[in-house]
């Protein structure tokens, strides 16, 4: 059986509260980690009311604009797993890479198979997170992205708009990968 390479995905969501299902996916934002100039975004309807003021505030979304302009999620899942499969081909394996994985990674996983009936990603997220904490032996309580960035001196900084900080992420995987390990 042979190994297909990989392709690192940055992604990146903003939701409207803290679990899918109870509250909405409102936008993804993804990247290719090596060329972060081929880009996925949009905006999604949400799916229920339920939302954390303070997670909307933070992304500057509204649930009534959304309900408005955004995509239906059928549609809008749809066109995030055709660029995947666009950008990953036939003889790449898409790796989900995000900054804080577990959390967007949810709501990736579950939009997908809610809509579409499985996830391109399949059942894995890599966490920078981790991967930072493994590079440099920092603390976990040290792997907020602002520590991360001013550490590794990023160029780019998150803004909570997601394809930003899919750019964002995308630069700060691409930093720690150049770490070189001492042993």
């Amino acid at each position: 059986m042979s190994q297909k390479n990989e392709v690192y995905i940055s992604v990146d969501v903003e939701t409207s509260g803290p679990i899918p299902g109870e509250y909405s996916m409102l936008t993804i934002g993804a990247c290719l980690v090596y060329e972060p100039d081929l880009v996925f975004s949009c905006e999604l309807k949400p799916t229920s009311a339920n939302a954390d003021p303070e997670a909307l505030a933070v992304a500057g979304l509204s649930l009534d604009r959304l309900a408005a302009d955004g995509l239906a999620p059928d549609i809008g899942m749809k066109a995030f797993q055709s660029w995947i499969e666009k950008v990953a081909g036939a003889d790449q394996r898409p790796v989900f890479v995000g900054l804080n994985a577990p959390f967007d990674w949810s709501f990736i996983n579950y939009y997908f198979h809610c809509y579409l009936g499985s996830n391109p990603f399949g059942f894995t997220a890599l966490d920078i997170k981790a991967l930072y904490m493994g590079a440099t032996g920092s603390s976990w309580g040290d792997t907020r992205s602002s520590q991360m960035a001013a550490r590794l001196n990023s160029k780019l900084e998150g803004d909570h708009q997601a394809l930003h900080d899919a750019q964002f992420q995308a630069e700060l995987f691409r930093l720690i990968r150049a770490i070189k390990p001492e042993i």
